[in-house]
């Protein structure tokens, strides 16, 4: 069963409390547009992150969530100067210190950074086509022209909350020379 691969660019989620420093008081994200899984969206919102070595500006997706958490590539965050551990969504305790610089104000965070963990969403029923559960880690081939190859350590999330889909970041996805719409399959 093939499921549908794709690329994460370098984004920022925040709290209700960051999101009005770094924009003003009682301020909301606007939607851009719909994410793949449901309920996310891209924004139009974008802020800079400052690392020790320079700066690069991301965009922010929604909702707003429990902990700000920035997600680089492993290439964004040595080029920037800061430490991103390979975490999975939400785990950002002892990970990379940033700041987040917005219209009307800063966040200094001293943690946050990572680079996100690839991973497959999937709803209940598609992890049992997939013959998978959730937290299992899986190798997952793509094939595409000139570059296909196996992801090992793909970690598997089944909520029925999401979509199936594979993520991977800027770094993976030039890797495997990912363009347009790539498909992956999970080997044994």
């Amino acid at each position: 069963m093939n499921f549908v691969v794709e690329t994460s660019a370098r984004h920022v989620h925040v709290t209700q409390e960051d999101l009005e420093t770094l924009f003003g008081k009682g301020y909301e994200l606007t939607k851009k547009k719909d994410l793949s899984q449901p309920g996310q969206f891209a924004c139009n919102e974008k802020v800079t992150i400052v690392g020790p070595k320079k700066e690069m500006v991301a965009s922010i997706l929604g909702p707003v969530r429990p902990e700000t958490q920035i997600e680089l590539s492993l290439t964004d965050a040595r080029s920037i100067g800061v430490t991103a551990p390979i975490r999975e969504s939400g785990d950002v305790a002892g990970s990379g210190a940033c700041k987040l610089v917005g219209p009307a104000g800063e966040v200094e965070l001293k943690e946050g950074v990572i680079a996100a963990k690839r991973h497959i969403h999937a709803t209940p029923e598609d992890a049992e086509k997939l013959g998978v559960k959730d937290k299992d880690v899986v190798s997952v081939k793509i094939d595409t022209d000139g570059r296909s190859l196996v992801f090992g350590d793909v970690i598997v999330r089944v909520s029925p909350k999401y979509a199936l889909a594979m993520h991977i970041d800027t770094d993976e996805s030039n890797a495997a020379g990912c363009a347009g719409t790539v498909y992956g399959e999970i080997v044994k």
